[in-house]
């Protein structure tokens, strides 16, 4: 396991540097991305309309802001990672055709985004739980927003951040992820607790439902 600082625009050579559990800290530009905003991103793409915003070699943070306006200018409150399961097949579609080059979130993503990262040199980086104030400040402006018809958190904001992190590689540019060990050492433990309880898994006991 490692440690890298990163700076955005990220290039693939930097990214196919990283490995599953190293850490990473993110300084740049970093736009938040979930369920409305990539309707409206991918419809884009479909139809050959431009973006307001660029996403080649960028990274994009399944987040929902909360943000105040101070002096005319927007501030971060709180900025935590949304469940990024369900962003599986629209973030492998921005991978592969718009560049982008690193995915934030938290949970598991499934076997598409993996391939997309191996295929076009891109990684997926885990945040900490419950730290979305902590998070927030390390966002020293944020540089534009986009799409606030959509509502607060499901807008486009575009963060300059500076170290975001600890961040964790939890899927790789190789096929490697941390879920699946997590999973094997899980499975692992109720073998042993079976197996010291005496418990066959496969039985139906009459006191289960």
């Amino acid at each position: 396991m490692a440690e890298y600082e990163l700076t955005v625009p990220l290039r693939e050579e930097e990214i196919r540097r990283l490995r599953a559990k190293d850490t990473v800290y993110v300084s740049g530009e970093v736009l938040t991305v979930r369920d409305m905003a990539y309707e409206r991103i991918l419809s884009a793409l479909d139809s050959h309309e431009g973006l307001p915003f660029s996403l080649q070699g960028k990274a994009i943070w399944h987040a929902g802001p909360i943000t105040r306006q101070r002096g005319g200018k927007w501030e971060p409150v709180s900025v935590g990672s949304t469940t990024s399961s369900r962003f599986t097949g629209p973030a492998s579609r921005l991978i592969e055709k718009m560049g982008v080059k690193m995915v934030i979130g938290k949970g598991f993503m499934g076997p598409q985004a993996l391939e997309a990262f191996q295929k076009y040199g891109a990684v997926y980086a885990h945040t900490t739980g419950g730290t979305a104030a902590y998070y927030a400040s390390q966002i020293p402006e944020i540089q534009a927003v986009h799409w606030l018809d959509l509502g607060m958190p499901a807008a486009v904001w575009v963060l300059k951040v500076k170290r975001l992190g600890p961040l964790i590689v939890a899927m790789d540019s190789y096929g490697k992820n941390i879920f699946d060990e997590l999973q094997s050492r899980v499975d692992d433990s109720l073998k042993r607790i079976f197996a010291d309880l005496k418990i066959d898994p496969q039985h139906k006991y009459l006191w289960w439902p």
